[in-house]
């Protein structure tokens, strides 16, 4: 390790487990998780290869630490979605904010594609996303919430609301994993404005 790395390492009071997963976390928002190799984390940690062995069982832990951080990240750099508007104020900033985030996270899980046992760490981790509750449980709490000050029906089933909004996202974003990852996501226009209406209204005649 360079002794300038080191220096600061020690001042920071930063361990170099940590360091080694913020170093890949950095590389997979810059480049993505396609190609990306132990000599790729170890050169930008500015460490020896051996080095990384020392602090994880193999590449796929390290990938996956790495992956969480990088997603935990997203969430923190675009916020939460706004609240304290009317029911459907907050559930269309609600679906934006879920759309935003697939949308940011797709690259890295599109290089992953063929390394389940990468996607089986990662899903073993706390979730990354809402302070550790995830997109559909924060959703499901906020709904709870609403529920209870009486703006959203008493027998309204908020888990089943959460997956399906949720869902939604996954449905417009994910299989892009399959097909062409790295062209930007494009939202259809009304799409969140229409899942909204969808929620608020449901499809029975009125």
């Amino acid at each position: 390790m360079a002794p300038r790395r080191a220096a600061a390492l020690r001042d920071g009071g930063v361990s170099l487990r940590d360091h080694l997963i913020t170093s890949a976390a950095a590389l997979i928002a810059e480049r993505g998780t396609a190609g990306l190799t132990v000599r790729d984390i170890a050169r930008g940690a500015a460490v020896a290869v051996g080095v990384l062995y020392n602090h994880f069982a193999d590449k796929e832990e390290l990938l996956a630490l790495a992956l969480h951080e990088h997603v935990r990240s997203v969430g923190e750099r675009l916020g939460p979605p706004a609240a304290g508007g009317t029911l459907a104020e907050d559930l269309h900033a609600f679906v934006v904010h879920a759309l935003d985030v697939h949308a940011a996270i797709l690259p890295a899980f599109a290089g992953l594609v063929g390394q389940p046992e990468v996607f089986a760490r990662f899903d073993a981790l706390p979730d990354p996303l809402a302070g550790g509750r995830g997109l559909h449980d924060e959703l499901a709490a906020r709904l709870r919430v609403e529920r209870d000050r009486g703006r959203v029906a008493a027998g309204t089933d908020v888990d089943a609301v959460a997956t399906l909004v949720v869902g939604a996202c996954h449905e417009l974003v994910l299989p892009r994993l399959y097909r062409s990852p790295s062209t930007p996501v494009e939202v259809p226009p009304g799409y969140a404005d229409a899942l909204v209406e969808t929620v608020l209204n449901g499809i029975a005649p009125r």
